[in-house]
């Protein structure tokens, strides 16, 4: 049997930065006042989640044990955007700017597991769908935060 725990540490690493992105979706949508952006925030956790289960999915095919929590990185960003937003008064521009860098940093973690020489023709495949999801995140939020 092939060894999978390249494959399993690297999608365990993207359930947990996922985790952390639907976390601060569901924050950003509560502390938002544009209720277009709330919806959008409210659409893209949903969205992570299905990406997560597929993940997760793969983990257990894998054999592995797949991660249900986010990572410590993503708790203390959650922490800066909680700060940030209490001192901003929630503004909605400063918000949506933390949504937007947020994404760009989980599209980047995607590329470089992709860039992975070592994994699974299967894992890759997976990763290769989320990865257009969260690219597809990533320029909606962007192109909202261009608009505003």
């Amino acid at each position: 049997m092939a060894d999978t725990s390249n494959d399993i540490t690297v999608l365990n690493s993207l359930i947990k930065t996922l985790n952390d992105s639907i976390n601060g979706y569901q924050e950003s949508a509560k502390d938002i006042g544009n209720q277009r952006l709330a919806s959008l925030f409210q659409d893209r956790a949903m969205e992570r989640q299905q990406v997560v289960t597929q993940l997760q999915a793969e983990v257990g095919r894998l054999g592995g044990d797949p991660s249900s929590s986010g990572s410590l990185l993503g708790g203390a960003h959650q922490v800066f955007l909680d700060m940030k937003s209490a001192i901003t008064g929630k503004d909605d521009q400063a918000i949506l700017n933390e949504v937007q860098r947020g994404e760009e940093y989980l599209r980047d973690k995607f590329d470089t597991a992709l860039a992975e020489t070592d994994l699974s023709s299967s894992t890759r495949s997976v990763l290769q769908q989320a990865a257009q999801s969260v690219r597809q995140g990533a320029d909606s939020v962007r192109q909202f935060n261009t608009a505003m």
